[in-house]
């Protein structure tokens, strides 16, 4: 097949293709700490790539391509927008331990101020690149092409999904009922980040709000 008969749908879909299998390979033979895989390994593997392909075959400016907003003022709009979300995860959190436990409480012990800086930057960074990926480079260009904001997300979360196997599979502590649980949660993060960054145009409350999802997440595990 010539290169012509392509989309740039489907070019994007190959990029994204070639990630997914460096990453796996990666995440099954590497052990390296936790704090290199989001501040190293993900911004090489995940976002690199994307901003090499978006100069160099598409030939645009990068923060627009990926409707990352450079408005000081709507990010403060997005942030609370995002913030709110995220009081609602964490009540649903809580909620789900009390049907388990009959007990209102989530983590067994709050960590130092330490800690949770290097929680909360490493949630920050998780989101970022990970939205840059899923969201800003792979949904944003499949709704560019389908006009469907409810196909789009929906496909772009089962490829956010499958993302994520090598690192769910690759976690001791998540086993089980609780791997269920996050594949499905999981699945329904991305679409409602899907259709918040479709509805916006912007990547800003999506990585807010994985920002905030992944410190729940993290504080759980403590």
């Amino acid at each position: 097949m010539k290169d012509s008969n392509i989309t740039p749908t489907q070019k994007a879909l190959n990029l994204w293709a070639v990630i997914l299998i460096v990453w796996a390979v990666y995440r099954t033979y590497s052990k390296l700490p936790e704090w290199f895989d989001e501040f190293i390994a993900k911004p090489l593997v995940f976002v690199f790539p994307v901003f090499v392909y978006i100069r160099s075959v598409e030939k645009k400016e990068i923060l627009s391509s990926l409707f990352i907003n450079k408005n000081f003022k709507n990010f403060i709009k997005e942030f609370f927008i995002s913030f709110g979300i995220g009081l609602v995860l964490l009540l649903t959190a809580l909620f789900s331990v009390y049907l388990r436990s009959k007990k209102i409480s989530l983590f067994t012990h709050f960590p130092s101020a330490g800690q949770f800086g290097l929680i909360f930057l490493t949630a920050v960074a998780t989101g970022i690149t990970e939205e840059i990926l899923s969201r800003g480079f792979v949904l944003k260009r499949l709704y560019e092409e389908s006009k469907n904001a409810y196909s789009s997300a929906f496909f772009a979360s089962i490829l956010f999904f499958f993302l994520h196997v090598p690192i769910l599979f690759s976690n001791n502590q998540i086993n089980g009922s609780m791997l269920l649980m996050f594949m499905a949660t999981d699945l329904l993060l991305s679409m409602v980040n899907g259709l918040i960054m479709i509805q916006r145009k912007s990547l800003t409350v999506p990585i807010l709000i994985h920002t905030f999802y992944n410190v729940v997440i993290a504080l759980s595990f403590i």
